[in-house]
């Protein structure tokens, strides 16, 4: 249940977006839903196999070439509002006991 509703609280991160930056569309709910569930799936995934065969090359930029897989500027700043949008509705749902 609690996947669920990280799963509709990320859907809901991905809404707002277009009110912050007018770069960023988003159709209708539906594909919030299905943009948050393919989010999930890379960071999951391919995000870990990323960070670990670019480690050589993060150590030489000393982890500025983190930058470089979370994509450039306005994609940069996306992630971050979304991120933190995503974080907070995330902090609202509760525990289980």
């Amino acid at each position: 249940m609690r996947l669920l509703l990280h799963w509709l609280a990320n859907a809901l991160a991905l809404l707002a977006l277009p009110y912050i930056f007018t770069s960023i569309t988003v159709d209708s709910f539906a594909t919030a839903l299905i943009v948050a569930l393919v989010l999930g799936l890379i960071n999951t995934l391919i995000r870990p196999l990323l960070i670990l065969l670019t480690l050589p090359v993060t150590i030489l930029t000393l982890g500025l070439f983190i930058f470089v897989i979370n994509g450039l500027w306005p994609a940069l700043f996306g992630a971050i509002v979304f991120s933190v949008i995503s974080w907070i509705l995330s902090a609202l749902i509760p525990k289980k006991a």
